[in-house]
């Protein structure tokens, strides 16, 4: 009797009005949508947002794209400038002195001087940067160097020959008839074996900082998943941490959450440099370098989700952080691989036939790909099978990975070996 008294009072109290069930997983889940996964990611933003090293790269890197950007275009807005003195000038001698200024990219300004010693006088108190004196010599404050090929210094070498050989026609007796066949000589053919190496475009250039900034960003964020798996499971946080969730939430929130500050922090610098380029008017902000860099953008979020399943796995078979270089070189090799011969394909302006290659293999492919389009030589469907083809093998990939990582991440007491995972049965709650 006690006991249908005590299950009749229950069955009134859940049948009350405003009463309501205990919060259950199912109910969590649906005010978290992500679940113990997307609580597992907040906590790896959180840390990877409030370390040093975080803020210090991240700064660093800033400060390289602006210099990147903004030095160009402060040597080419700022124009070189020279005074020019003349002594015993005459209109042709200013017409030859304005043209050949003109052809070295200097801008003039001519001022007529009464004689040779007021010349000098205004050339050391630095109010002319050149004096011409027709009939004798041509003047500088200080003596050119022979590796000096500014603007203004072939302007003096150039002015040199011109009143040498004036002078020597004169010398010589020719008529103006002669000298203008002398001056009106035509140069003899140069023939090459090679085309002309073609100068860099914006695409190109911004191709190459994208293959650099893939490099630096992937093997941050991949050398951190390795890290972070390796700490928790020597600290035996892991062990806590399973009790409440299960091997691949764990395993699949540490890649989401640390892949999101990859992604935020390239996000971040490849709009500063186009906000930046554009107030600048630099070159990296015209033609196709922006696509270039969302290419750029989606190569490195597709070599993360690749590469980052394979180091959280082998973050899982040690548990020593003096095991990280020895467990991170032969993973790297892969990277190590596609970031040369890239940038090597991007700095010589033509990419080889084995760039072409690496550019469709998806451990290569975040750096070949980006490269191909700085180029141009990549159609709409070949891009989109090289995406299919990596976000395949990253499928695969994760699979394994996952496998590795349940089987693996609570055995301790030295590093684990693949070999002796084959009949470890996973570690699942």
């Amino acid at each position: 009797m006690l006991l249908v008294a005590a299950a009749g009072r229950l069955w009134r109290r859940r049948r009350r009005p405003g009463s309501r069930p205990p919060a259950s997983r199912a109910s969590k889940d649906r005010r978290n949508p992500f679940g113990e996964t997307g609580l597992v990611a907040g906590r790896e933003i959180r840390e990877r947002l409030r370390g040093r090293v975080f803020r210090v790269v991240t700064a660093l890197l800033f400060l390289a794209i602006a210099a990147i950007i903004v030095i160009p275009t402060l040597r080419t807005a700022s124009a070189p400038r020279a005074t020019v003195g003349v002594v015993d000038g005459s209109p042709a001698l200013d017409d030859g002195l304005r043209a050949l200024a003109h052809r070295v990219g200097l801008t003039v300004r001519l001022v007529v001087e009464p004689g040779l010693a007021e010349a000098r006088t205004a050339l050391r108190a630095g109010t002319l940067d050149v004096v011409v004196d027709a009939t004798r010599a041509v003047l500088v404050d200080q003596a050119l160097s022979a590796t000096d090929t500014s603007a203004r210094a072939t302007f003096v070498r150039e002015a040199s020959l011109g009143l040498g050989a004036q002078g020597a026609y004169a010398r010589a007796g020719l008529t103006s008839s002669q000298v203008a066949i002398i001056a009106g000589a035509k140069p003899l053919a140069i023939v090459s074996l090679q085309p002309a190496k073609k100068p860099a475009t914006s695409s190109e250039t911004t191709a190459l900082l994208g293959v650099i900034l893939n490099f630096i960003v992937l093997t941050q964020y991949l050398t951190w998943t390795l890290m972070g798996v390796m700490e928790e499971k020597a600290s035996r946080v892991v062990e806590v941490l399973l009790a409440t969730v299960r091997p691949l939430q764990l395993l699949a929130g540490k890649v989401l959450g640390i892949g999101l500050v990859a992604m935020a922090q390239a996000a971040a610098l490849v709009a500063f440099a186009l906000i930046l380029g554009q107030a600048a008017g630099s070159s990296f902000v015209h033609g196709t370098a922006p696509l270039v860099a969302a290419a750029t953008l989606v190569w490195l979020v597709l070599g993360y989700a690749f590469y980052s399943w394979v180091y959280a796995a082998a973050g899982s078979l040690g548990e020593r952080q003096d095991q990280v270089q020895s467990m991170a070189l032969p993973l790297s090799l892969p990277l190590i691989l596609g970031y040369i011969v890239s940038l090597v394909g991007v700095s010589s302006g033509s990419p080889s036939t084995l760039v072409k290659v690496l550019a469709y293999l998806p451990p290569t492919a975040p750096f070949a790909m980006p490269a191909l389009v700085g180029f141009g030589l990549v159609a709409w469907w070949q891009f989109v099978l090289s995406v299919l083809a990596s976000l395949a093998s990253t499928v695969v990939v994760a699979v394994y990975a996952a496998r590795i990582y349940r089987r693996a991440v609570l055995r301790t007491g030295g590093r684990v070996r693949l070999s002796q995972l084959r009949r470890v049965p996973s570690a699942t709650r």
